[in-house]
């Protein structure tokens, strides 16, 4: 069987063929976006748990510690600690250093 195409036929074909590749393309940018978008979310989710389920050992342990006096020098290191932690982490959060500077040339880590 054999077929006869004008040259029209074979440029709508083509046309047709572009636009639904495009389209493809299209659905699949819109799609990555979309999981991105999830995985953001799933991130800042996560990242509150593990964050109240720490702040909540720590208020455990100070509360054991406060309610069962007895050693100062316990009392003191139960109580700074969870201040060293955050200290350290804000300072190291809100450091400038010049090491931050843009890649060149595609070099990675």
């Amino acid at each position: 069987m054999t077929f006869h195409l004008t040259a029209a036929q074979v440029l709508v074909g083509a046309m047709v063929l572009a636009a639904l590749f495009a389209v493809w393309r299209l659905g699949v940018r819109k799609a990555r976006r979309a999981e991105e978008r999830v995985r953001a979310g799933a991130r800042v989710v996560s990242l509150a748990g593990r964050v109240l389920f720490t702040g909540a050992a720590f208020t455990g342990v100070q509360w054991l510690v406060i309610t069962h006096p007895g050693n100062p020098t316990l009392l003191l290191v139960v109580l700074g600690l969870p201040d060293l932690v955050a200290a350290y982490l804000l300072t190291r959060v809100l450091t400038v250093t010049s090491l931050d500077t843009a890649r060149r040339g595609g070099d990675r880590r």
